[in-house]
């Protein structure tokens, strides 16, 4: 079992204090091995494994159970142990969860850890029951420094001096470019990131995670609350299709109902926007607001969205060269996501800068671009971030070429210091 450092360390930073951890995040980004890395980390501390309690609901052991059932049933198995700890794998499967895990938190001496693949499992009865009394751990696909260790892959002492060359387990040597442009078409899930990519695997995997959001847990959770919002496959699938292929670009509404009308699809914006607002909250894309870079506020109009991995949007819409500028700006808005900054699209009086990203410590502007080679390409990067007058810090990020580390004050980050962290960007 690899450990993700990052997330581990978040949920021990809230162990046995009076929060219920909930971590979050698309299915099969590693939440429930999150849980298990918890769990063994606790057992070599010296937590009796009788304390240690999972429940997966997923299981037929709970199928058909509800809140109360729930309920009942941790209460008899923690029955004689002294402050047990509780790992509870996707609970929004259980009807009416968040009313036992309220009671629970209220009537058992307890530390409680809570997986879920919705965001519905926050906007819950659970926000006003645990109010203040549960914190979340958001977690994402790998990040690329994430997705070199599951490949098992160190940088060569065998490169030469300033090279960025990594041995693979079999000895063999590759650039850390290939190793990008691996990630950058099969994504960062952790279970297809283990060997050496294969297509047919990750077109299968894929199949069966979309799948299993979209069918399982969009439509059918759907049904089950009784909101009859969701009734069609075929316009949730092109909901999904137009998102992905546009991420990057800026959506909206009526945007999106429009291009479906065009294929001959008639959905009102009402049903476009629910169908957009459960691929969200299934966390398969990320809506990012505009920002005011001259007014200081988030703007309601304009926004953007972004895939939770660029392996699933390959898998929806193909592999294409020409579309590699705008998953590379995917891959560097889910870095700053795992970073933990609050992103959003700049707005200028004329132009736009790609990502705002705030933070604790300030904010930095941030272009993205391909290849700057080009003069024109150059200027075009540059010119937005020139036109902002504060003095927080300027950056383009540039996949491909050499330039110098500082223009006009705006700095030049490579690709790989940027990927691995080497220059943070509030330091």
């Amino acid at each position: 079992m690899i450990i993700r450092q990052k997330y581990l360390d978040q949920l021990l930073a809230f162990r046995d204090r009076d929060l219920v951890k909930v971590v979050t995040g698309v299915r099969r980004c590693g939440k429930s091995t999150l849980l298990d890395m918890m769990r063994e980390h606790l057992a070599r501390e010296g937590v009796s494994r009788e304390r240690l309690l999972t429940f997966k609901m997923e299981s037929m052991e709970f199928d058909g159970l509800d809140y109360r059932g729930l309920y009942q049933l941790v209460r008899k198995r923690t029955e004689g142990i002294v402050h047990p700890y509780l790992f509870f794998d996707e609970l929004q499967e259980i009807e009416g969860w968040e009313r036992a895990i309220n009671s629970l938190h209220v009537d058992l001496d307890c530390d409680m850890y809570i997986t879920g693949s919705n965001a519905y499992l926050l906007s819950s009865e659970l926000a006003t029951l645990l109010s203040g009394r549960y914190v979340e751990v958001e977690m994402l696909p790998l990040v690329f420094s994430e997705f070199l260790d599951f490949q098992g892959a160190s940088l060569s002492s065998r490169a030469a001096a300033g090279m960025d060359v990594f041995e693979l387990p079999d000895g063999t040597l590759t650039t850390a470019t290939g190793l990008l442009d691996r990630y950058r078409r099969y994504g960062g899930l952790p279970y297809l990131s283990l060997g050496a990519p294969d297509e047919a695997a990750h077109r299968a995997y894929c199949r069966s995670l979309y799948e299993t959001v979209v069918i399982r847990d969009i439509l059918e959770r759907d049904r089950r609350r009784g909101r009859r919002q969701l009734t069609s496959p075929d316009l949730l699938e092109r909901t999904c299709r137009f998102l992905a292929d546009n991420i990057g670009n800026e959506n909206s509404v009526n945007s999106i109902a429009g291009a479906l009308r065009a294929d001959g699809i008639k959905a009102a914006n009402g049903t476009v926007d629910a169908y957009m607002g459960a691929l969200d909250e299934a966390y398969l894309f990320y809506p990012v607001r505009r920002y005011d870079i001259k007014g200081k506020d988030l703007l309601k109009t304009g926004g953007k969205r972004y895939i939770v991995d660029t392996g699933i949007r390959n898998y929806l819409q193909g592999y294409r060269d020409s579309d590699q500028g705008r998953v590379f700006e995917n891959m560097v808005y889910l870095q700053l996501r795992h970073e933990g900054f609050e992103v959003s699209v700049g707005k200028l009086r004329s132009g736009e800068v790609d990502f705002v990203a705030s933070g604790s410590d300030g904010r930095a502007y941030i272009q993205v671009t391909e290849d700057m080679t080009d003069s024109a390409t150059m200027e075009r990067e540059l010119r937005p971030l020139r036109a902002i007058r504060d003095a927080y810090p300027k950056y383009v990020i540039a996949a491909r070429g050499s330039y110098p580390r500082e223009i006009d004050g705006i700095r030049i980050l490579d690709v790989m210091d940027f990927f691995l962290q080497r220059r943070p960007l509030l330091a």
